[in-house]
């Protein structure tokens, strides 16, 4: 990409990211400052104890929150722990950070009983586990209440890394998120990991007609990949590079053609995302780290009936309803 093109296509990205960062009037910035003033001082600490404790616990935060917000808004709906819940959908078998939250709203519920919602305390959390692998750091707003209503089948919607761009796009879109959140908020995947058997499909030589399977893989990582997955349960970084850190490589990787998931890679060979990829791989002046947090607070603020109709509540168990099951 050569230089003029390069800072073009810079400043297109980053005016839509100032479009993006939208504040949602029915949250607050200082929401929790007078019954709660320590709220976001607990998150961060339990936060940081559990990182210390297990690094891929930051990924499957941020994770967690991105599978909550996408199903029914940010209402907490996926921690609702029930036969037919969201937290039992297949989608959800490999979710992780349970503990994490119900850690946290253990100790707020101490310090302050029945104020603070179980999907403010992911919110919170996802932000703080981003800081932790020296990502970027943004101001959330709160006031989200608990969602009543979890259903699994509504969860086993959500992208599972075999999508083609359109069907991205017109997911993000059903969420009000543009084409530069989907590129951006998959980004997330520059930490985490994932499963052989969710990537099976493209290490295969053969596809199910029995016919030579093509794969759009660098040689050499997909012999990698073939050696890490003997067994379908084994895990592979997301970012084969820099597994643990916030930063661009992921955008990097996929030029190189190591897009782990089919649907990273193929944000690179999709004439409509090809040219975000480029400009984020070859920016390392912080556009991203911006770009992201600007992503995630359009997402933390997706909300749902829960807070529309009034009908939600603060659990004081973020696994059941306060009036049981």
């Amino acid at each position: 990409m050569n230089s003029n093109k390069y800072f073009s296509a810079l400043f297109v990205i980053i005016t839509l990211g100032l479009i993006s960062a939208v504040s949602c009037q029915d949250l607050s910035c200082n929401y929790y400052d007078k019954d709660c003033e320590n709220f976001e001082e607990i998150v961060a600490k339990k936060v940081w104890e559990w990182f210390k404790k297990d690094k891929t616990i930051a990924a499957s935060l941020i994770r967690l929150h991105f599978h909550d917000c996408a199903v029914r808004g940010c209402d907490a709906s996926i921690l609702l722990d029930y036969p037919g819940s969201e937290k039992w959908a297949t989608s959800s078998k490999t979710l992780r950070g349970y503990e994490v939250i119900d850690d946290i709203k253990a100790t707020l519920e101490k310090k302050c009983p029945n104020l603070v919602s179980c999907a403010d305390i992911l919110t919170a959390a996802a932000r703080d586990a981003t800081v932790l692998v020296k990502g970027p750091y943004w101001s959330n707003e709160y006031g989200r209440k608990d969602g009543l209503i979890s259903v699994a089948q509504e969860a086993d919607d959500l992208p599972n890394g075999r999508e083609d761009v359109t069907t991205l796009i017109e997911f993000y879109q059903a969420l009000g998120l543009n084409m530069l959140d989907m590129v951006v908020l998959s980004g997330a995947h520059t930490i985490g990991r994932s499963t052989c058997g969710a990537i099976k499909n493209r290490l295969s030589r053969y596809d199910e007609n029995g016919k030579l399977h093509s794969t759009i893989m660098a040689p050499t990582y997909l012999n990698y990949l073939r050696r890490k997955c003997k067994n379908d349960t084994n895990y592979v970084d997301l970012d084969a590079r820099t597994p643990y850190t916030f930063d661009n490589e992921y955008y990097k990787n996929i030029e190189k053609n190591m897009g782990l998931l089919y649907s990273d890679q193929a944000l690179y060979t999709d004439h409509r995302t090809s040219e975000y990829i480029a400009t984020l791989a070859n920016d390392d002046g912080g556009s991203f780290p911006y770009l992201f947090s600007s992503s995630m607070v359009k997402l933390g603020n997706i909300l749902g009936d829960a807070q529309d109709d009034g009908e939600g509540e603060v659990r004081q168990h973020c696994s059941r309803l306060n009036s049981g099951y």
